[in-house]
């Protein structure tokens, strides 16, 4: 931790900040031991704990379906091909109930960020301070910081909501070619004659769209994170009367969180197929 007996302040700063690596002006290309140091690296500085967790969780969701896939049977199915089966026909069916558009692209994807985001945000409900705590003992240094739910990184939940919003921009032009795209941003809805003031308000709506998906994920999966690291604070009864009433609730948070984060993508990739 952040000294032998930190304060509960040097206790939650602790816990909220990144594994981070980057090129320091001083030490050059090393990990950051101190927030200040982190900050000092710059906009190139990678949270590696955000990044190897998203990864490998990603890596997870594969593994999982393709065994699945690889194993499914016509006769008695397993635990696992039940599963996949009931995700895919959910994922299928909000896909053809909100988008109108003809894509093959869209239900695989909505798939993957449903399942991917999912399984990022479980790490929720993984005890503040053990997997933390096993990587101090595994490297040896009782100060390192870890972080192990990606979606309490805004980095990491921007970084996706960029990419949905990269695919936005793609279908649009696709779709409506680059007139129609920019007939949108600029001829509605007041027509021609109030371009500059359609052009601020389309804009503005927009590039709203993968701010609020980011945010909005980031927000409720890092207020969650920070409750439970408050519980860790208190004493050991306070903290059985409090986690598991909060952790059962958050599960409905962590669920929420990805169902929105997916119907959002598909409406908003079902309006970049709609030509007017």
């Amino acid at each position: 931790m952040a000294g032998e007996n930190p304060t509960a302040s040097e206790y939650i700063q602790h816990h909220l900040q990144n594994l981070t690596f980057g090129n320091h002006p001083e030490h050059g290309w090393s990990f950051a031991h101190t927030a200040q140091e982190a900050k000092e690296m710059g906009f190139w500085a990678v949270h590696v704990d955000s990044l190897g967790w998203s990864i490998a969780l990603g890596a997870l969701f594969v593994w999982l379906f393709r065994k699945a896939a690889v194993k499914a049977t016509s006769g008695v199915p397993s635990g696992l091909q039940n599963f996949v089966e009931i995700m895919v026909d959910f994922v299928d069916k909000s896909v053809k109930e909100t988008f109108h558009g003809k894509n093959a692209v869209i239900a695989p994807l909505a798939l993957t960020i449903f399942c991917w985001i999912f399984l990022m945000n479980l790490m929720d409900l993984v005890p503040v301070d053990f997997l933390p705590r096993l990587f101090q003992v595994i490297t040896g240094n009782d100060h390192a910081y870890f972080k192990v739910v990606p979606t309490t990184d805004v980095n990491v939940t921007l970084g996706m909501s960029l990419s949905v919003f990269f695919l936005i921009i793609y279908y649009s032009i696709k779709v409506k070619g680059v007139g129609g795209f920019l007939g949108e941003l600029t001829l509605q809805p007041f027509g021609k004659w109030m371009l500059p003031f359609n052009l601020l308000l389309e804009g503005v709506g927009l590039i709203a769209k993968p701010i609020s998906l980011a945010l909005r994920l980031f927000g409720n999966l890092y207020a969650g994170e920070l409750l439970f690291i408050l519980i860790a604070l208190m004493p050991l009864w306070a903290q059985w009367v409090l986690s598991v009433p909060w952790a059962i609730f958050h599960i409905l948070v962590i669920v929420l969180q990805a169902f929105i984060f997916m119907m959002l993508t598909i409406v908003y990739l079902s309006m970049a197929h709609e030509d007017h």
